[in-house]
């Protein structure tokens, strides 16, 4: 995402959640866009913690395993976002690191919970592991990845869902487990699990800066028990002086310790060395690859989620004209509305905001990942920046091709990640200009491409609209291009119709 504003687009959709803390001047974050809803956070938590404690020792010690829950319970009380249940455990391994899984599965490496000098530093390493399940982080690193191989579907939520369609989405990226897509984040995540890590602290009784320091202390260090930690976590620019500057924004009232960390500390040197991660591989040998497992492409009738009728696909027949009669579709959280030709079938994004709406037969899977392609039609979704925001600006800036106002940044984002999704399509220059959508000022340009799996030339038009909160609504409406004409009256009474409520709460 170079050229654009690192805010992304793509439909960005389902459930980013932004957070505002109690205390009136801290930084709020917003979190990126992300296709997974946050009970599908969970279930790829569960899963992936399920096959880490085979793959992992865990430490059985009762005191131990005590101490780091009650610490993590004062911590996670304190984390914005969704309520997770949060579940901290030891893993009985030397090397020091820390990781978190999706909804709420966080894990202290045995050799950290030794090299720390004493709560705060362990707070602070805690907090930002759990920064990172609260702005939903590893789902949104799986959205990214997972956005590579999905075509226009995914932009209005065209997903599976159900276990074996979140599984199926999960296998195409990496699988669960220890999964690099959930262990290692950008710089700009790692700012945003700082800044937010910086308040969890405050609001639990700990110094902000105990964090930073412990992050600055290891990065000193010349081990390889320790490379571990600097690869998965790289360090953003200046974040001692950030965390710094976002802790005189907070309160801090100190409270006792949770527990005697030196108590701990000597019981777990009494016990047998730990091994390392290298020793570890080494001891474990190949999963057996079971032949009922879910590998199933994504898109076969078994996973999805939205009406499959008897339709014909885009090989059979010509789609039957539009219905002159409409009726209406409002989004169930009541963000929107928009109507749509009574014969064309309505796919709702599974929990999310977006919505396809195509004529019947015209969704094809017949690219060589199954992904459900999008060759006629009209998408509404909501929008949020890819990478989220940090305070008032979006993360890691670029040029926008319109202008800095935040639609222009976000059209601009949007068209970029739309031209990486869908290779075959590009923008087309001088086509912008401005019109309303909604009642409101809005952005309209045009992508165009021949579509490799279909042969047919592709014509997008792209109408986007900043919401109050600085989140955005889009369209897209889809046809080849040698019937677009024909389909223009039907897409321009549906852009007409589309009807937002600025009230409702989303994202």
């Amino acid at each position: 995402m170079k050229r654009l504003l690192t805010s992304t687009t793509l439909g960005a959709i389902l459930m980013t959640c932004g957070f505002v803390g109690s205390a009136p001047a801290q930084t709020v974050v917003k979190p990126g866009f992300n296709v997974f809803s946050v009970s599908q956070d969970v279930e790829i938590g569960q899963q992936s913690a399920a096959q880490v404690e085979r793959q992992m020792p865990v430490v059985n010690d009762a005191a131990t395993n005590r101490y780091i829950a009650s610490l993590g319970a004062r911590l996670a009380a304190q984390a914005p976002g969704p309520k997770f249940d949060y579940h901290f455990k030891v893993v009985d391994v030397s090397d020091v690191n820390a990781f978190a899984l999706p909804g709420g599965y966080i894990y202290v490496h045995r050799g950290l919970l030794e090299q720390v000098h004493d709560e705060g530093e362990l707070a602070g390493v805690m907090s930002h592991e759990i920064a990172h399940v609260a702005l939903r982080h590893p789902t949104n690193q799986v959205t990214k990845a997972y956005m590579a191989q999905a075509g226009l579907g995914l932009l209005g939520g065209l997903l599976g869902g159900g276990s074996s369609g979140t599984g199926q989405i999960i296998n195409a990226v990496g699988g669960f487990g220890l999964n690099t897509l959930f262990l290692k984040f950008s710089r700009s995540a790692e700012s945003q699990a700082d800044v937010v890590g910086s308040q969890i602290m405050a609001r639990a009784g700990y110094d902000p800066v105990d964090m930073a320091r412990f992050f600055n202390y290891l990065a000193q260090q010349n081990s390889s028990r320790t490379a571990t930690f600097l690869s998965d976590h790289p360090a953003p620019a200046d974040r001692e002086a950030r965390v710094r500057q976002e802790a005189r924004m907070l309160q801090v009232h100190p409270l006792a310790a949770v527990g005697n960390l030196g108590s701990i500390q000597g019981r777990l040197r009494r016990m047998a060395p730990a091994p390392s991660m290298a020793q570890l591989a080494v001891r474990q040998q190949p999963a057996p690859q079971s032949s009922q497992s879910s590998n199933q492409p994504y898109g076969s009738s078994q996973s999805s989620n939205y009406p499959q009728g008897n339709y014909p696909q885009n090989n059979g027949p010509s789609i039957e004209r539009p219905s002159s009669q409409f009726r209406v579709y409002m989004q169930p959280d009541g963000l929107y509305q928009i109507d749509a030709p009574s014969n064309w079938t309505v796919y709702a994004s599974n929990g999310g905001y977006g919505v396809t709406i195509v004529p019947r037969g015209t969704i094809d899977e017949r690219n060589d990942n199954g992904q459900q392609h999008v060759s006629y039609g009209v998408i509404v979704n909501h929008y949020v920046p890819f990478n989220g925001s940090v305070g008032s600006r979006f993360v890691e800036p670029d040029d926008s091709r319109f202008g800095n106002t935040t639609l222009e940044q976000a059209t601009s984002d949007l068209i970029d990640n739309i031209e990486q999704s869908n290779p075959h399509l590009r923008y087309v220059a001088g086509t912008e200009r401005r019109t309303t959508l909604s009642g409101q000022q809005a952005m309209m340009l045009t992508l165009r491409g021949r579509n490799p799996d279909t042969g047919d030339d592709e014509q997008v038009t792209l109408v986007t609209r900043a919401l109050p909160d600085e989140h955005i609504i889009y369209m897209l409406m889809i046809a080849p291009r040698d019937d677009y004409s024909d389909l223009s009256p039907t897409f321009d009474r549906m852009m007409r119709s589309l009807r937002t409520d600025n009230r409702s709460i989303h994202g």
